[in-house]
């Protein structure tokens, strides 16, 4: 063998030969290096899985170093100029793009499954007026299982597509109708003659309006921050998707723990805390103040920097222009220019240029969704739509594995050895 990496164990003096496959070592080759016949063996420890492939895939390729973003091959920038969300999704579950005669066909199967159950309105109403839109969309997301018991049957493949398309058509209307009932308002039955970011826009805003027309700029800005947050390699919640999906559970409650996830103001949180953060600062002229005390570690830069991407993110310039044609329509939110302020002042400034801390994709897409007119507490809901996407082009790409097994990581154990516990520790 060639392609092998030399490990020589000082404590033994024993020397191993390892194989390299695709760049990688197979970390349960490191087990083979043992003190002594009683030793486990060893293994690699990486807190976070900072350089730890946990799969093969095929669906998303990642270079954070040179900034790019490839969803099948295709660059992230060239979908989200030409493409839809939809033909997307589309992409992601089959590995191509659809031919105008599958897009048609692909829209028309995914609005099929708009609608929700009835008693899903009752289950939904029964939350509280003030309840979060994330927590009220994770517990209907993983409340659909029970609808849909065919669901179970995960090793089929024809029933993993059903599941599917169920979620791509339901998770809007799910998502929309936590925030009428936020506002008390009645829910909107999704309109399957409109698009699927048009209807979704239907559903949240429609009044007393015989039919619900969202402005083009706006339906297709939102249909293209869709296309950005659909997949994203393997992040916190499309590990958990994994995690979770490698015990055979349906898809429903996979997507539901995923959605957890996303929950983390870590994760899916970020683009409201970069809003929070701009609301703080409030002026242009403010900016150079609050950079300085980023710098003495007094306050954070949101929306700067990235675990991945040690480059400027794909997304982040795709996202600054949607705002610009988002604005045209709604009107200018003066945050966008200390937005752009503190962007100019951070990429200039030798402190986050050593650190390569450049805007990521949340910088500005909370400025488009508040323009837009959704609340804060609904920006995680509208990451969670798209990434469903994501999710469950992972979980199809999981159960096809021929690698596939139940997920079941070892620990560094480091706590107290065995002890007795006392006859009388209760008297």
């Amino acid at each position: 063998m060639t392609d092998t990496l030399s490990v020589k164990d000082n404590r033994t003096g024993k020397e191993y030969e390892i194989e390299i496959v695709d760049g990688n070592i197979t970390a349960s080759q490191l087990r083979q290096i043992k003190v002594n016949e009683g030793d486990f063996g060893m293994m690699s420890y990486d807190p976070g899985f900072v350089n730890t492939a946990n799969c093969t895939s095929r669906i998303t390729d990642l270079d954070g170093g040179k900034g790019i973003l490839r969803y099948r091959g295709y660059p992230i920038e060239q979908l989200a100029e030409r493409s839809t969300f939809l033909d997307v999704v589309y992409l992601l579950f089959n590995g191509e793009l659809p031919n105008p005669v599958e897009s048609k066909a692909w829209e028309s199967r995914i609005t099929h499954h708009t609608m929700l159950h009835e008693k899903t309105k009752r289950l939904m109403g029964g939350f509280n007026y003030d309840a979060h839109p994330m927590g009220v969309f994770i517990s209907t997301v993983a409340a659909l299982s029970t609808f849909y018991p065919d669901a179970k049957m995960v090793e089929d493949k024809e029933t993993r597509m059903l599941q599917a398309c169920r979620l791509i058509g339901k998770t809007p209307t799910i998502a929309s109708y936590a925030y009428r009932n936020s506002r008390g308002l009645p829910y909107i039955y999704p309109d399957n003659e409109l698009s699927y970011t048009g209807n979704f826009l239907n559903m949240m805003y429609r009044m007393v309006e015989p039919r619900y027309q969202a402005h083009p700029a706006l339906e297709r800005a939102l249909d293209i921050l869709f296309i950005l947050h659909a997949d994203h390699e393997q992040n916190c919640s499309t590990s958990a998707m994994r995690n979770i999906a490698s015990s055979k559970a349906d898809p429903f409650v996979a997507v539901a723990g995923a959605s957890a996830a996303l929950y983390g103001p870590s994760h899916g949180g970020a683009n409201e805390a970069v809003l929070t953060m701009l609301k703080e600062i409030g002026t242009k002229d403010k900016v150079a103040a609050y950079v300085a005390q980023c710098k003495d570690g007094e306050q954070r830069l949101m929306g700067f920097g990235h675990r991945v991407y040690k480059n400027y993110d794909p997304r982040a310039r795709i996202v600054k222009e949607i705002a610009n044609e988002v604005f045209e329509v709604t009107g200018r939110n003066h945050l966008i220019d200390v937005a752009m302020e503190l962007e100019r002042i951070a990429l200039e400034d030798e402190y986050f240029v050593e650190r390569k801390l450049y805007p990521n994709v949340d910088f500005y897409s909370g400025l488009i969704y508040e323009a837009m007119g959704f609340p804060m507490e609904a920006f995680t809901v509208l990451f969670a739509i798209p990434r469903t996407a994501g999710w469950l082009a992972q979980w199809m790409e999981l159960m096809e594995d021929p690698e596939f097994r139940i997920t079941r990581p070892r620990q560094n154990y480091q706590g107290m050895g065995e002890r007795q516990v006392p006859a009388d520790y209760r008297a």
